[in-house]
């Protein structure tokens, strides 16, 4: 099991140890999307969504769910976020989402990212299942990141 860093040598789930790494401005980037009916996304560029502003609330609960993604993951590290952002993109049959977290750390800012688009995609979904319950979020996935031992890496798709 080398290479998984959250696995020790007995085998047994750990926290890795990071404090020996040096701290390094750290970014990450994150996408997803939903995809909805035509119908759902029309409720959403009218401002008539049942449940109010879709994308403002969706924004929120994605930032918010960045801060306390080691709340919700067993085994990340707790990290001061120097920046978050949740966009979205309304395209045919589709809301893209992106989040971007910056952060100055001795540990990546992967799983914020990833955590912002989940949120915010399920929190799109809560809003507006009333109107369309066949939606689904697909492709939540890094698309970048920075920083680190590492260095970059880029997505493939995304070169």
């Amino acid at each position: 099991m080398s290479g998984l860093t959250h696995i020790g040598a007995d085998g047994a789930a750990n926290m890795v140890d990071v404090s020996a790494k040096p701290e390094t401005a750290r970014l990450a980037v994150a996408r997803g999307r939903l995809v909805a009916a035509p119908a759902t996304l029309d409720l959403i560029r009218a401002g008539s969504a049942p449940k109010g502003d879709v994308l403002a609330t969706a924004r929120l609960a994605g930032i918010m769910a960045a801060k306390r993604t080691p709340e919700l993951i067993p085994l990340c590290h707790g990290l001061l976020l120097d920046q978050v952002s949740v966009d979205f993109t309304l395209r045919e049959g589709q809301i893209d989402i992106e989040a971007v977290v910056r952060t100055t750390g001795r540990t990546g800012a992967e799983m914020e990212a990833l955590t912002a688009v989940s949120v915010a995609g399920l929190t799109l979904y809560d809003m507006l299942k009333a109107a369309d319950k066949q939606m689904r979020l697909e492709d939540i996935r890094l698309v970048r990141k920075l920083g680190g031992k590492s260095g970059e890496f880029v997505a493939d798709d995304q070169r």
